[in-house]
């Protein structure tokens, strides 16, 4: 409400100094119709103006003089010095009451009454100006200015940017004067200070845009006999001016064919289980270099058989029609002449409006999206890229071509040979891993079909961050960091989603600014972003999110699936590197022997997928031959009729896939030494003077999960202690004992201990006597 009222008081205060010879040349010619015209528009203005923003003087006088001033116009009254004299005073109170709001002065309205009732005819009395607070004006905090001005100190402090730019190159080339790098440094910060100056002189608050929508709606749902609940939000992001009046009709068109097409009528509306009262939301957020405004409905969305239907109708071919995708039959609402509805309104109905709203937005280098939910709404989103406007940019190289992206889009860049990552192919799709942090990546030459110059050179990496989440970005090389003036591109380049506008820098050569968001949606990125929202609260049902799995061809040939959760990599082994060694097929990976499980042949092979999968405590590898996708598990599992490597069964897609059974891997391929240390029972040994325990016993107990110690460390017990039958016992030792003997046979039924080489049996002793510790 202040920024209105701020507005109101400059306004008035402008229209008062314009009027200033108006009114005193009315005074000399009562009869000028023009003059009075002009006052009359005034009073009536201001009379409007404080009614929405609660100023009860100001209407009370604005009114009375407007009502006389109407019977003037009409003929009624004859404009006779006593009236023109009482309208003047009026006036000036008008003047002092803005003033005194404008400076948090009080002023009396002692005599208010009498100027009123100057105005009436025959009145005798006399009206003069009450000189509330003369010469205690407040000075103007505020000037209009002509947008055409605006846009040309947009476009000089553009110049002087790329003036900047190319001053900045020219010294990098040569040798560097200190004193003249510090100037420079100087000029840059004024100019940044200049440019975000001027940028802002031409934002304003989109609630411009959406504070005509609620009287809108009203009255469109009244005249369509619907009951709709408009929602806004988002009104405080800020747009440039201009581009706010150029979204105006194509966001009031969308609205009205929200409530006319889209929100059933009432009746409808009960038979699909839905509220009666509809619901809008329309929303605006900042998204990195764009403004993207959001109109949704919970209505009946947009029926892609219905448009094919009377497209054929028209003439198009059915079959191509069909064949699109869905994407591509939700874009046929914007064919020209195609309306979604059979009869013709005031609203809608002739098959103009759709096409004319794309070609609106693209004009300013916009795009449109659609995401509908059949049955449950549509949502409409508009995406504004900035124009005209100054941004800090990252210069990349892609192809021998140069791109921009918005530097506040990128977390940081990172070179692909660097250690910190990891970069994984699954299903053809590249996944990166920095730092443990995994995310999708895409290589910037392939989603704009451009060749790279060396296929093996090393890569430059951007971690890029959007809305929906983060990816990693790969380009030849990364220039330089430079503050570019943005333009829209054509509406063709515009239309590809890639990119966000042109510029122009120093070099003289155009480049285009990318579009971050753009480029996740053209390459189907998923960050598994909520879709259509659902606005009947009520009625809505919890959907699952279901359990991300790894969709695998394993050496069988046989299309399988395992928890995403339970894979750690996927990584390419040689051969040579796999052996059947200790009863098992074992790989080596990263100087580690692991367990290697498969259901294939795996001879004959130079080199094979492994999966290498984790639980809290053990690492167990399997062999795959390809990974090809990244599922979300079906609710529904058919289990196995017994167990095995197969947990059981899901329908994807309509194929049965079958489930790998996480526990028969770890329970069958893990070693047994999986446990922590912290967690694995003590075996201490004892009297091993000849070394023959460590040599031959030591491997059995920790391949059976025993933390074998010759010696304890301070405040550590032993769970069980093995010695041989001819050591001392220790006496200090709280522990159970299990002794080993030579001698094949016991020398009596009291002798409990175990035949040395008797493997079954000293590992049942050794379980029994720790048993009895628990």
């Amino acid at each position: 409400m202040d920024d209105l009222l701020q507005e109101f008081i400059a306004e008035t205060r402008e229209t008062l100094e314009a009027l200033s010879g108006e009114i005193v040349a009315w005074e000399a010619h009562p009869n000028d119709k023009g003059r009075l015209d002009a006052i009359f528009r005034f009073v009536h203005t201001v009379k409007g103006s404080c009614g929405f923003l609660d100023l009860p003087r100001l209407a009370r006088l604005s009114h009375a003089a407007e009502d006389v001033l109407a019977q003037v116009r009409c003929g009624e009254r004859v404009p006779d010095t006593a009236l023109v004299n009482a309208v003047l005073s009026i006036v000036d109170r008008i003047g002092e009451i803005v003033e005194a709001i404008d400076s948090g002065d009080s002023l009396d309205d002692t005599g208010e009454d009498l100027l009123i009732a100057a105005l009436a005819e025959g009145s005798d009395t006399i009206a003069t100006a009450m000189g509330g607070l003369p010469g205690q004006r407040a000075p103007a905090r505020s000037v209009r200015l002509n947008v055409d001005l605006l846009d040309r100190m947009m476009s000089g402090m553009s110049d002087m940017v790329l003036a900047r730019n190319e001053l900045s190159r020219r010294m990098r080339e040569g040798n560097i004067d200190p004193m003249l790098e510090a100037a420079l440094e100087r000029l840059s910060l004024t100019v940044g200070e200049m440019r975000d100056t001027v940028t802002r002189t031409r934002m304003q608050k989109i609630d411009a845009l959406f504070s005509a929508l609620p009287r809108m709606v009203r009255d469109t749902a009244a005249g369509l006999g619907k009951s709709v609940t408009l929602h806004i939000e988002g009104s405080d992001v800020e747009l440039d001016r201009e581009m706010i009046e150029m979204m105006r009709d194509p966001l009031v068109h969308i609205v009205r064919n929200s409530i006319d097409h889209g929100i059933e009528g009432p009746a409808d509306r009960r038979i699909g289980g839905k509220r009666e009262n509809g619901r809008l939301l329309v929303s605006a957020r900042q998204s990195g270099n764009q403004i993207i405004i959001e109109i949704s409905d919970d209505g009946r969305g947009i029926d892609t058989d219905k448009l094919i239907s009377k497209l054929v109708k028209n003439g198009g071919d059915e079959r191509q029609l069909r064949a699109l995708s869905e994407r591509a039959k939700l874009d046929l609402v914007f064919e020209p002449g195609l309306s979604s509805k059979d009869e013709v309104t005031e609203i809608s109905g002739r098959g103009v409006g759709m096409d004319v709203v794309r070609a609106a937005i693209e004009q300013i280098g916009g795009r449109v999206e659609l995401d509908s939910n059949p049955g449950k709404g549509l949502r409409i989103a508009i995406h504004v890229p900035l124009t005209l406007s100054i941004i800090s940019a990252i210069v990349v190289g892609a192809g021998g071509q140069r791109f921009a992206i918005p530097r506040q889009s990128i977390e940081e860049i990172v070179s692909d040979t660097a250690e910190a990552i990891r970069i994984d192919t699954i299903g053809g799709a590249q996944v990166l891993t920095l730092r443990g942090r995994r995310m999708p990546m895409l290589n910037l030459c392939s989603v704009l079909g451009i060749q790279r110059l060396k296929s093996d050179a090393p890569r430059m990496i951007s971690i890029v961050s959007v809305p929906e989440g983060s990816y990693a970005l790969g380009a030849d090389t990364v220039f330089d960091t430079e503050e570019v003036v943005i333009k829209p591109a054509s509406p063709a380049v515009m239309q590809s989603g890639v990119y966000a506008g042109q510029t122009l820098p120093d070099s003289g050569l155009p480049m285009l600014l990318l579009d971050c968001a753009g480029l996740a949606s053209v390459a189907g990125l998923d960050f598994n972003r909520d879709g259509q929202k659902d606005f009947n609260e009520d009625e809505a049902e919890a959907v699952s999110q279901g359990i991300p799995a790894l969709l695998f061809q394993d050496l069988d040939g046989v299309r399988r699936a395992v928890p995403l959760a339970a894979v750690d990599r996927v990584e390419q082994v040689d051969a040579v590197n796999i052996r059947f060694a200790g009863g098992r097929f074992r790989v080596t990976i990263d100087g580690r022997i692991l367990p290697l499980a498969a259901q294939g042949e795996i001879e004959g092979r130079d080199r094979i997928s492994v999966l290498r999968l984790k639980d809290d405590c053990n690492e167990v590898s399997y062999a795959i031959d390809e990974a090809l996708d990244i599922i979300t598990l079906p609710e529904e599992v058919t289990p196995a009729r017994e167990a095995g490597p197969v947990a059981g069964v899901v329908l994807l897609d309509g194929e049965q896939v079958e489930l790998l059974d996480m526990l028969w891997v770890f329970d069958t391929h893990a070693d047994r030494d999986g446990m922590g240390d912290e967690v694995k029972p003590v075996c201490l040994i004892q009297g091993d003077e000849t070394g023959w325990m460590a040599s031959f016993v030591r491997p059995l107990l920790e391949t059976s999960g025993y933390r074998v110690a010759f010696e304890l460390a301070p405040g550590e017990t032993a769970s069980v202690v093995l010695s041989s039958d001819d050591a001392s016992p220790d006496r200090a030792e709280a522990a159970p004992v299990v002794r080993l003997r030579r001698r094949r046979v016991a020398s009596g039924a009291e002798d409990e201990s175990v035949y040395r080489y008797d493997r079954a049996g000293l590992i049942s002793a050794l379980e029994a006597k720790t048993a009895g510790r628990r």
